[in-house]
C-alpha cells in the first residue's frame, strides 16, 4: 500500500474510522474513500456491491460496526448481532469479488471468553463461554474473524483481523445510554460540575473490574502498521499491555475533569468481565508498541470533548 493506492475506510464517521483517516492523511495518502450511510447502507448487499464495482478500492479498512456499552448491548442484542453480521459479511465478500488486494477487519477484545487466562493470548478464542452482557456483539465479531480466515483458505484472499482492547479518544460516543465506560464516566463527571457542590456521581458496579484502554490514535497507527507488515490468518491483538481498575480509572478521569466529590458505586448493576487484559507480545514482536499514556490520552479526549460537545 503506497500513498497513491485507493483506500476505502468503512465507518469513516466512527471513533476508529475517523482516526484511521486522520492517520492516513498525516502520512500523505491521497486516495482515501468513504461513503455516507444515506448513500450506501453497508447492511444492504446490493448497495455495497454497487459501490465496490464503481469505486474499485485496492485496500479496505473495515471499521464500520454497531457498538455500545453494557446497557446498549443488553437492551438491543438483536440489533447488535444483525447489524454487525450484515455489515461485515457484505463488505468482506464485496472486497473479495471486486479484486481488493487486502482487507483489515476490526473486531474487539470481547471475542474472548469471560474467564480467559490473563493476559489473553490470541489462541484463547472459542475456548470457553463469553461474557453474557455483550455476547451477541462478540458472536458477530467472531464470525467476521472466521469469514476472513475462510476467504483466505478458499480463495487466497488477503484478509487480516485485528482485535483491539477497549478504545477511547476524540470522536468517541459520550451518550450515557449507549457509550462505553470511559466516555460515559467523562460525561458524567463533566455534567456534575454544573450541579450543586454536594452532588455525587453514581457509577455502575463496585469498581473492582480491571480494564485495558488504548487511545484510538494508537490503534490507527497499529492498523496502518499491520496493513503494511501483517499477512497471517490468525487474528492479532492490539493494546497497551497494561490495565487499571474501574475505580482507579474513575479517580483519574475525575482528576482530569476537576470533579472533587466522592463517587457512589451501585453494586446492584453488573460489573461485566472481572478482568480483560490482552497479551500484545505478538504485535510487539513485529515492532509495534503503543505510545500514548492513559492520563495523556484522557486529557486529550477531554480537551476534544469540551471543544466539540459542550
Amino acid at each position: 500500500m503506497d500513498v497513491n493506492s485507493k483506500i476505502f475506510v468503512a465507518g469513516h464517521n466512527g471513533l476508529v474510522g475517523s482516526a484511521i483517516i486522520r492517520k492516513l492523511e498525516s502520512q500523505n495518502y491521497e486516495n482515501i474513500y468513504w461513503v455516507r450511510k444515506k448513500n450506501c447502507d453497508l447492511k444492504n448487499r446490493g448497495l455495497v456491491d454497487a459501490y465496490f464495482k464503481q469505486a474499485q478500492p485496492e485496500y479496505v479498512f473495515l471499521a464500520a460496526a454497531k457498538v455500545g456499552g453494557i446497557h446498549a448491548n443488553s437492551t438491543y442484542p438483536a440489533d447488535f448481532i444483525y447489524d454487525n453480521l450484515m455489515i461485515q459479511t457484505n463488505v468482506i465478500d464485496a472486497a473479495y469479488r471486486h479484486g481488493v488486494k487486502k482487507i483489515l477487519f476490526l473486531g474487539s477484545s470481547c471475542i474472548y471468553p469471560k474467564f480467559a487466562d490473563q493476559p489473553i493470548t490470541e489462541d484463547a478464542l472459542l475456548t470457553s463461554s463469553l461474557e453474557p452482557t455483550n455476547e451477541m456483539y462478540a458472536v458477530a465479531k467472531i464470525a467476521g474473524i472466521k469469514m476472513c480466515q475462510a476467504y483466505r483458505d478458499q480463495y487466497g484472499f488477503n484478509a487480516i483481523s485485528v482485535m483491539p482492547t477497549n478504545l477511547y479518544g476524540p470522536g468517541d460516543n459520550f451518550d450515557l445510554q449507549t457509550s462505553h465506560v470511559l466516555p460515559a464516566m467523562m460525561a458524567k463527571f463533566h455534567g456534575s460540575l454544573e450541579k450543586s457542590e454536594h452532588w455525587r456521581v453514581k457509577l455502575w458496579g463496585d469498581g473492582s473490574p480491571k480494564r485495558e484502554f488504548l487511545h484510538v490514535d494508537d490503534l490507527a497507527d497499529a492498523c496502518l502498521f499491520l496493513m503494511h507488515w501483517y499477512n497471517e490468518s490468525e487474528h492479532i491483538n492490539v493494546g497497551t499491555g497494561e490495565d487499571i481498575s474501574i475505580k482507579d480509572l474513575a479517580e483519574l478521569i475525575a482528576e482530569v475533569v476537576g470533579y472533587k466529590n466522592d463517587v457512589d458505586w451501585d453494586s446492584s448493576k453488573p460489573n461485566g468481565t472481572p478482568r480483560k487484559l490482552l497479551d500484545v507480545s505478538k504485535i510487539n514482536n513485529l515492532g509495534w508498541e503503543s505510545k500514548i499514556g492513559l492520563r495523556e490520552g484522557i486529557q486529550d479526549t477531554y480537551n476534544w470533548y469540551r471543544q466539540n460537545l459542550t
